[in-house]
């Protein structure tokens, strides 16, 4: 499962990031395909904006749009679109529902508080507080953060505009994701959750206790008028829930959705991220005179349930959030010890150097890096000397997000798998690491790394079984051959390799020849000489198909860090004769060409969580390929990996999970959809030393913004210090 939150504000998803996703920050600079990325639903109330792609250049899959993109480091779990929608078309505003009689009382199922793909929750019914808080956390000051891009709505729901970060934090689910346990979920604006053996339907009771800002009670109507409305708002949101044919009041408090499968354990937790929004809000007439739209973007601060409000905004430079004091769910188990700031200050900035400078200068409290030079070399300073900012690598248990080069097979020139497969063994990992990323990063090798979920050694048991029903439609090597990257541990092994991309290309189809430089610096003289043969016109060898056709590969990026990271693999590329270029384009024409998929090769990061799930539709199904905002970058249709998908997402144990995400991790490997890139396992923050934390973290992400708290003396210490 895997929820992603989408804005574009790149490192406050680092900061804000808080329930949802799995971390999503690329390993050196951000790419942009998980920066501004799609939405998703709004899990817990804390994502901000969309993380930046490639540590050092990568965000997981997404779900519904939701308030706040949050690919970044996550504070908890994410989870994912459903199946592909039946049709592309965005549907139109919805209809407001009329108030509806309670339907005929559902059959009783067992209520639960929570719920897991993983196991049972690990706090039971009636617990406190979770045990990776302060439930004493003091309250109060005000936490600013850098968000990079620009923003010119606050309706993160609609796929219209471009929405700020944070926005998460003002809306409370029908479900709190724990950053500490995987794909679980435990009782926010819903008290229980009940559903069907066969997973046919969920119910959830409402908590009488919940409430909007101004006051009014959250009601079954808010929760069916958020679900069409926030379909009707965005494709993906639509694709999200396609499997949802039917939500209705079955009760006072209680409302129930109804599924077209059976089967599918994780459509409940997906119901659960739904953010919920007031009804009354949206149906009545804005300060125009207009009736809101939920479809459509905004800048009217709206009204939510979440720890936070609106305070005040300046469109794409910056937007600050103050706490609600009386929050209704302060008290609750799922909140206690938690949104400990005042406030929260997000700054925009164009791209990162600039957003560092005011963090070392004490603008911003707090930096997530995503580049290993700068964290080896950036990072002497004076506060950094005296002791006034801490810099900090806070280890991370989950699955590692497949950060890679993403094939646009949507060009002829990459449909064959063969091709694919040179491109990555020209991809020179050992040197770049080396002398670019001082030995930092691993190397991915699965889109499901550093976890039980990984294929490894040769298919076998109930993943062998499942394989067999598409022995015919997959690789050979699928049941043969281990699937690894190609390795550079000497200059011997690279020219072996590149003799190998070299073959491979050639049975491709592709042939090596003499073509003229047009290197536009032959003047006037320089043609004369030409023309009577006293001087020729360069040439180089590149590699074209029988059709003339020149096998021409561009990069498009949109962080200059990521330019130096390209340039060593483009010129590799080019010995072997591919045309390989870097094209460098700002945040929003990055965005606009991927949206239109006008790409050759783009960097991009697929997040995963411990329970896949119906989020791998989004990332690889045939469905996805040519919807609007999917995260399916590869464009990948393959009847093969669809039938793959619907294993995973229709496992009834966690054995058959298991097995099926290997059968799937190893068929798209020996695919070569990507050439995989590098993962780093932990978060690397640095903050200034005014912050107090709980003495254990959640396992999957440092959870800044949502569990640590402003210590007041140390910042009365550092501001005496400073002359404030």
């Amino acid at each position: 499962m895997h929820l992603r939150l989408d804005a574009p504000a790149a490192c406050l998803a680092a900061l804000l990031c808080l329930t949802m996703a799995t971390a999503t920050f690329a390993q050196e600079p951000a790419s942009p395909s998980a920066q501004a990325e799609q939405p998703a639903p709004v899990a817990d109330p804390a994502a901000p904006a969309a993380a930046p792609p490639a540590n050092e250049a990568s965000e997981p899959a997404s779900p519904p749009p939701a308030a706040a993109e949050a690919p970044a480091a996550p504070d908890g779990q994410t989870a994912a679109p459903a199946e592909a929608a039946a049709h592309e078309a965005q549907p139109a505003a919805p209809e407001a529902p009329a108030a509806q009689a309670p339907a005929a009382a559902v059959e009783q199922h067992p209520r639960h508080h929570a719920l897991s793909l993983m196991g049972d929750p690990a706090f039971p019914e009636g617990f406190s507080h979770f045990d990776w808080v302060n439930p004493d956390a003091p309250k109060g000051g005000t936490l600013r953060a850098f968000a990079q891009g620009s923003f010119d709505s606050l309706n993160p729901f609609s796929v219209k505009g471009d929405p700020a970060g944070g926005l998460g934090l003002i809306y409370d689910s029908l479900m709190s994701s724990s950053p500490d346990e995987p794909s679980t979920e435990y009782g926010l604006i819903a008290e229980w959750v009940s559903y069907p053996p066969d997973f046919s339907s969920v119910t959830f009771g409402i908590n009488p206790k919940a409430r909007f800002h101004d006051g009014t009670p959250v009601t079954p109507e808010d929760v069916i008028f958020s679900f069409e409305g926030q379909k009707a708002a965005h494709p993906r949101s639509a694709f999200y829930y396609k499997n949802v044919v039917k939500a209705e009041k079955t009760g006072d408090n209680e409302v129930t959705f109804t599924f077209d499968v059976t089967g599918n354990r994780e459509l409940p937790l997906i119901l659960g991220q739904l953010n919920v929004v007031p009804k009354a809000f949206w149906e009545a007439a804005g300060p125009d005179g207009e009736k809101r739209d939920i479809t459509k973007s905004t800048l009217e601060m709206p009204v939510g349930s979440g720890p936070y409000r609106i305070k005040s905004f300046d469109p794409g430079r910056g937007i600050t959030f103050e706490r609600v004091k009386d929050y209704w769910a302060q008290d609750l188990p799922v909140a206690k010890g938690q949104w400990n700031f005042d406030e929260f200050k997000l700054t925009y900035f164009l791209d990162r150097t600039p957003g560092f400078e005011e963090f070392k200068s004490g603008k911003i409290d707090y930096w997530q890096e995503t580049t290993a030079s700068q964290w080896a070399t950036g990072y002497d300073f004076p506060a950094i000397r005296n002791g006034q900012v801490k810099k900090e690598a806070i280890p991370v248990r989950r699955v590692a997000p497949m950060q890679s080069f993403v094939f646009n097979q949507r060009r002829k020139q990459f449909q064959d798998p063969r091709v694919r497969q040179a491109f990555n063994l020209a991809f020179n990992f050992e040197e770049a690491n080396k002398k670019l990323f001082y030995d930092s990063y691993v190397r991915v090798g699965s889109f499901f790394d550093n976890s039980e979920l990984a294929a490894k050694g040769l298919p076998e048991g109930r993943e062998l079984e499942i394989l067999q029903e598409v022995k015919d439609e997959v690789p050979p090597e699928v049941f043969t051959t281990e699937w690894k990257n190609p390795v550079n541990k000497t200059p011997e092994d690279f020219r072996n390799n590149m003799r190998e991309a070299s073959k491979l290309l050639q049975e491709a189809g592709w042939k090596l020849q003499e073509v003229e430089v047009n290197d536009g610096e032959c003047g006037t003289f320089c043609s004369i000489m030409r023309s009577v043969g006293l001087s020729s016109a360069n040439t180089t060898n590149l590699l074209r198909n029988d059709k003339g056709e020149t096998l021409n590969a561009e990069f498009l990026v949109q962080s200059p860090d990521f330019q130096k990271i390209v340039l060593p693999y483009v010129q590799d590329l080019k010995k072997l004769g591919i045309n390989a270029s870097i094209r460098m384009v700002d945040s929003a024409q990055y965005k606009r060409r991927e949206d239109s998929r006008d790409y050759d090769i783009i960097i991009d990061n697929f997040a995963q969580s411990e329970s896949p799930g119906n989020e791998q539709r989004d990332f690889w199904g045939s469905a996805a390929a040519d919807r609007e905002g999917s995260t399916n970058t590869a464009g990948i249709r393959n009847p093969a990996i669809d039938k793959l998908i619907d294993k995973v997402v229709f496992a009834t144990t966690r054995e058959e999970l298991v097995a099926a995400t290997h059968a799937l991790d190893r068929v798209l490997l020996w695919n070569h959809y990507v050439v995989p890139q590098w993962h780093y396992p932990y978060e690397r923050i640095a903050y200034w030393d005014i912050f107090g934390r709980p003495d254990q973290l959640p396992s999957q992400t440092s959870s800044l913004s949502r569990v640590w708290w402003m210590d007041a003396d140390k910042q009365k210490a550092l501001n005496a210090v400073q002359g404030r």
